[in-house]
């Protein structure tokens, strides 16, 4: 298994969703409002949907359009979010 270098986010970062996520690993800050735009290029249904589980966020991802997703992680840990059919990951890292 190959480890995967996490993408520093700031306040906003942009993912792209084309056969899976790209970057999939992002690093944000505890308690920091952050951004994450996904455009979905991909017209696999499977990618058409956004989840993540741990801040009870599920959303639709149009095909060539922006979706924007605010979070602000309250502790630190590694949050997973996946397409709706769970098969497409991607990772958080809150520090």
């Amino acid at each position: 298994m190959k480890k995967e270098k996490a993408v520093v986010a700031g306040t906003s970062i942009d993912i792209l969703v084309e056969g899976g996520y790209t970057p999939t690993v992002i690093s944000i800050a505890k308690g920091q409002k952050t951004k994450i735009n996904f455009r979905r290029t991909d017209a696999n249904s499977c990618l058409e949907e956004v989840v993540i589980s741990d801040f009870n966020i599920r959303r639709h991802l149009p095909l060539n359009e922006q979706v924007t997703i605010e979070i602000l992680p309250k502790q630190e840990g590694i949050f997973v979010y996946t397409c709706g059919m769970s098969m497409f990951h991607g990772k958080i890292i809150v520090k």
